[in-house]
């Protein structure tokens, strides 16, 4: 009798087991610092500060950093607040100055002295400059003034 009722309490113990269903339990949520979640609005509310200007959309951020022309002539590019630009040029032997710039359709337009200008891209050959012949990655302000990377 003793055989009898260790057979009758397996079989109930397997016939309660094999009735319940496993259940997932849901995925807890991620807590921990090492989540990638992107905040949905990416502009600061109005009133706010504006962001860091190293990481603000500049249509033409790539162009950061310093660019020579001839004769020790430059232009120095840093974006600024989202959209606008600090040049800083050398753009003849009488001409330095620091200039505001802004994004527009083909370049960075700024005003030097009465005239309206933009950096634009181009070749060192369209720069009609004998010294920047040949070089590929270039900015144009106008005919005779240019300014390449090397």
């Amino acid at each position: 009798m003793r055989k009898q009722g260790l057979i009758l309490a397996g079989a109930a113990a397997l016939a309660v087991l094999s009735g319940c269903e496993k259940a997932e339990a849901p995925a807890p949520a991620p807590t921990d610092a090492t989540t990638t979640e992107v905040p949905v609005e990416t502009v600061p509310p109005e009133g706010a500060e504006a962001t860091d200007p190293a990481t603000a959309p500049h249509r033409f951020a790539s162009w950061a950093g310093k660019w020579t022309g001839v004769e020790g002539m430059y232009a120095t590019i840093t974006p600024a607040e989202p959209g606008k630009y600090k040049l800083e040029m050398q753009s003849d032997l009488d001409t330095r100055g620091s200039y505001d710039g802004e994004d527009s359709e083909h370049g960075i337009k700024f005003k030097r002295g009465s005239e309206e200008l933009s950096l634009r891209r181009g070749s060192g050959d369209e720069t009609g400059l004998k010294y920047l012949t040949g070089k590929k990655e270039c900015l144009i302000v106008k005919a005779g003034e240019g300014y390449c990377r090397d």
